[in-house]
């Protein structure tokens, strides 16, 4: 798991992601101009996450993805979640998706 030092670190850097879950999780919603473009980044996503053994935990209506990561071994936040959430937020920007949060 990682110190509440370096969560608080990355939390500072990717503002859009919020602690959640009694601080054992990261949060954020994504938003999109429609369905296709969701389903786009959520694809990507998965591959990647598939290739690393670490799932997310999202929710998606129409444009809109919710993603949110924890490591359930673990019972908490740890670098697998970092890195899920810095690769789904890459994939984000190159999107250039016209809605932006």
């Amino acid at each position: 798991m990682m110190s509440p030092a370096s969560i608080s670190q990355f939390l500072q850097s990717r503002p859009m992601w919020k602690l959640e879950r009694q601080c054992k999780a990261i949060t954020r919603e994504y938003l999109f101009a429609d369905f296709m473009q969701s389903f786009s980044f959520m694809t990507h996503v998965a591959l990647f996450a598939e290739k690393k053994d670490h799932h997310p935990e999202w929710f998606n209506v129409y444009n809109k993805v919710v993603m949110t990561l924890t490591t359930h071994d673990a019972d908490g936040v740890t670098d697998k979640d970092i890195e899920l959430a810095l690769y789904a937020d890459r994939v984000f920007s190159a999107m250039d998706c016209p809605v932006q949060q």
